[in-house]
């Protein structure tokens, strides 16, 4: 701490061109600055200012040195603004971009959280639309797949299975299939992404050389929880992540398909903006949800399959 001291002196003389402007900025005489600068310069072995009597102009080495030291002060800055801000009630308001069926998730563990932080004001917009956090001023967001805005930090949350699910009433109507190429006479509700416009991919596990399935398309939409809603209403086969359709599942309006044929985990992640002073109150859900909804492995449809 003494060595990042004896820096201040220079480091506001080069700021403020004058050792009488720097002394009056740090509480001590134009003399003791002067002194502090020529130590510095002893120590170093250059010159850092070039002297007259009417002004004082950084050298060459002075100007690189200045640059230097001016991002370690102003890291020194950042890092007792974030101690201090740690410290502080995280309070205002908490802005929340979440896909429509990441609820499933979010909506259990809200409560405890509010409860912990009664400041914090949450404003949550489901919407599967991509937002630019930055732009759109969105404190934390909740994605799935890639993350590869570097202006972003990111936590990962626990990973969910895509599964193959019909309605019993359907499978009395059409049939179990026993393979993936069953699915060619079967009915599909398939889910359109609403940024991509594409139809998302059943997860299915293929031996080399095999087509993937066709099946006959029932229904197209673009909101997962109308997919579930069309499955369980007996329409056709499905592919949904399982928090989603745990409870149809459990109660038995839903059962799962092919299950050794399923490909393997999807991820949802926590992402913020990388600012340099994280606030209280986007640390404290970060870590809160973090704790919540982490996991290694997809340990949602082992309790559903046990009970």
């Amino acid at each position: 701490m003494d060595k990042l001291n004896g820096l201040m002196p220079f480091v506001r003389t080069a700021d403020l061109g004058s050792f009488a402007a720097a002394g009056r900025v740090l509480g001590i005489s134009a003399s003791a600055i002067g002194k502090a600068v020529s130590r510095l310069e002893g120590e170093l072995g250059v010159r850092l200012f070039q002297r007259s009597t009417r002004n004082l102009r950084l050298t060459e080495e002075g100007r690189a040195f200045h640059e230097r030291c001016r991002r370690i002060l102003d890291d020194l800055d950042d890092a007792r603004s974030m101690v201090a801000q740690a410290a502080e009630t995280p309070r205002g308001s908490l802005r929340i971009s979440a896909p429509i069926v990441s609820y499933h998730l979010l909506l259990p563990v809200l409560p405890e959280f509010m409860a912990q932080y009664p400041d914090i004001e949450v404003d949550i917009d489901f919407s599967d639309r991509i937002v630019d956090l930055i732009e759109e001023g969105i404190d934390v967001a909740v994605r799935s797949g890639e993350l590869p805005d570097s202006r972003l930090m990111t936590r990962p949350l626990r990973p969910f299975q895509m599964l193959l699910c019909a309605a019993p009433s359907y499978l009395e109507r059409h049939g179990v299939p026993a393979s993936p190429s069953d699915l060619d006479r079967h009915h599909g509700i398939r889910f359109r992404f609403p940024n991509s416009g594409k139809i998302q991919p059943w997860p299915l596990r293929l031996p080399p050389g095999q087509q993937v399935p066709r099946p006959r398309t029932a229904l197209v939409c673009n909101n997962m929880e109308a997919v579930r809603g069309a499955t369980v209403a007996g329409l056709g086969i499905a592919s949904m992540p399982d928090f989603l359709v745990r409870g149809p599942l459990a109660s038995g309006e839903l059962q799962t398909l092919l299950d050794s044929e399923v490909e393997g985990p999807g991820q949802f992640s926590l992402i913020w903006p990388s600012n340099r002073n994280l606030s209280p109150k986007v640390r404290v859900f970060v870590d809160f949800v973090g704790r919540q909804l982490f996991s290694t492995r997809c340990d949602l449809m082992a309790g559903i399959k046990a009970g």
